[in-house]
């Protein structure tokens, strides 16, 4: 890390040629930033597409997804367009772009959302479903990397750009890709909270026993200082969940509920996810069901002693990277098996009968997995 201050320092100076005075930049980000600016690459763009929702819209069938390549096919996509959604979510790992050439100007990054772009599926998925998204780790950078990634500046700017957000959207004035979104007129109201679990997030405590099942990768840190969201982003979410709504979509990358593994969740940071929970409670809150991805494998998951009322997860991976046909992990808070094929996911809401369905749908577009539930059982009464 020092060598990356140190050599981001020499672009600020390279950058402001002619200038007496360079003032010292107190991080990797500020520091490259000067260069940044005045770097004269591709900043790719997704097809314009059908935007977003329009802000009065009832929303019954909303599809989401994550992790897929453009060197694998994406027949998936054209599934789901299909399938006629209201929306369509990426979840994160929405690109495979990992910088691990260590270029500065993020190459491979620019390249896969080039491609992405150019995919005929993802442009008919993109022209005929509104759409929303936020990043994961390899459409953020590099894999499983957090705060500490030096790129990440850049990679906020090109997320931005590539998903065409407005140059008055908030995330365009501040660090970080979290933001919400309602839809609906009273009664049918549909909040969708898009964390970022990736720019603001602190160390993972790396396994003593690599491969060793329910601690493959990491295990629980005891550093209560590590933080998943970072300050202002917790601020925000308390902030937002006093919102008016009848449901809420709380979508994070990577699994919040799941207890089974040892790859990246919120189970590394316990005091995190307790803060979590307890934050929903706190606000009040109700209607909250979370959306998740990053497993390259799916599953239903229940907790009913954490807020109040049932927390239910919904996990889909892979819409393209599923590497297995069955997952058998440990699965404390799971209802019933996992699904590891290529699949999507989808929640339809019945606003006559105030039910939702959580369903996992396989490539062809078939449920394999579901739960329905009561929306008037998601409340504090």
């Amino acid at each position: 890390m020092r060598q990356l201050l140190i050599t981001a320092s020499v672009l600020v100076i390279a950058a402001c040629q002619g200038e007496q005075t360079v003032q010292t930049p107190d991080n990797v980000v500020d520091a490259l930033a000067p260069y940044y600016a005045q770097l004269d690459v591709e900043r790719p763009r997704a097809p314009a597409g059908a935007g977003e929702p329009a802000a009065d819209a009832v929303l019954e069938s909303i599809f989401f997804g994550s992790c897929h390549s453009t060197e694998r096919p994406l027949d998936i996509l054209d599934t789901i367009a299909g399938q006629n959604g209201d929306l369509f979510i990426y979840t994160g790992d929405n690109v495979y772009g990992d910088a691990y050439s260590w270029d500065a100007t993020l190459t491979e990054l620019r390249t896969a959302y080039s491609e992405l772009a150019a995919a005929e599926p993802f442009q008919t998925l993109r022209d005929t479903t509104p759409m929303l998204a936020t990043w994961d780790d390899h459409d953020y950078g590099m894999n499983d990397m957090g705060e500490r990634f030096p790129y990440k500046g850049f990679a906020e700017e090109l997320f931005l750009e590539f998903w065409g957000v407005a140059s008055d959207d908030e995330r365009r004035s501040r660090p970080g890709i979290y933001t919400s979104r309602t839809y609906g007129p009273e009664g049918q109201r549909v909040q969708i909270i898009l964390l970022d679990t990736r720019y603001f997030r602190g160390d993972l405590t790396r396994t003593p026993d690599r491969g060793a099942v329910g601690m493959e990768r990491y295990i629980p840190t005891e550093d209560t200082s590590v933080s998943m969201l970072g300050d202002t982003q917790w601020a925000w979410f308390e902030e937002v969940l006093s919102e008016p709504a009848d449901l809420r979509l709380v979508v994070s990358s990577i699994q919040v509920i799941a207890d089974g593994h040892g790859w990246e969740a919120w189970r590394t940071m316990p005091h995190e996810r307790e803060r979590f929970y307890e934050t929903i409670s706190r606000s009040g809150a109700e209607g909250v069901v979370l959306v998740s991805g990053d497993r390259h494998s799916s599953g239903l998951y229940l907790r009913d002693d954490v807020i109040g009322y049932p927390l239910y997860e919904i996990t889909s991976s892979a819409l393209n990277m599923s590497y297995r046909d069955e997952n058998n992990e440990p699965g404390p808070n799971r209802i019933g098996e996992m699904y590891a094929p290529v699949n999507f996911g989808a929640i339809e809401i019945d606003w006559e009968d105030r039910s939702i369905a959580l369903e996992i749908r396989d490539d062809a577009g078939e449920t394999v997995r579901s739960q329905s539930i009561d929306i008037d059982a998601l409340t504090n009464n």
